[in-house]
């Protein structure tokens, strides 16, 4: 019994603490792989941000065991209105997973208007398909 309190009490906190970050920082993304249903770790992201007509690099990070990264955005920089492009480097995660997919990234480029204080990118993958859309 004190075990499943300890484990509760433990996914309770990492939940609150991935909250907390998501709160503090303006973009997240979530990568779920569609074939197993289940999230997908360890998927390296990039972030970018059209200047001109230029890719520049912001940042990037490795997804976590829920397969999220709840602060992709810099954290000493403010968001601002334009276009920027998150990449998920899948054909490296499938290969890590002993797996051929047809992707080997996924770029998702997306425009930021000040809309909304927080903009959340999530990827549901299969080897072969991929979908995504803005959440929240």
């Amino acid at each position: 019994m004190n075990r499943i309190l300890v484990t509760a009490g433990a996914v309770l906190l990492a939940t609150m603490s991935s909250l907390a970050a998501a709160a503090n920082n303006p973009l997240s993304v979530h990568v779920l792989n569609l074939e197993s249903g289940l999230p997908s770790p360890d998927v390296q992201v990039t972030l970018e941000r059209l200047q001109g007509e230029q890719w520049q690099a912001l940042s990037e990070g490795v997804t976590n065991a829920q397969g999220r990264i709840t602060g992709l955005y810099p954290d000493d920089q403010t968001l601002t209105d334009g276009t920027y492009r998150v990449t998920f480097k899948t054909g490296d995660w499938f290969a890590k997973q002993q797996a051929k997919t047809f992707f080997p990234e996924v770029p998702v480029i997306f425009e930021v208007d000040a809309s909304v204080p927080h903009y959340h990118i999530p990827l549901l993958l299969s080897p072969y398909g991929f979908s995504t859309y803005r959440g929240n």
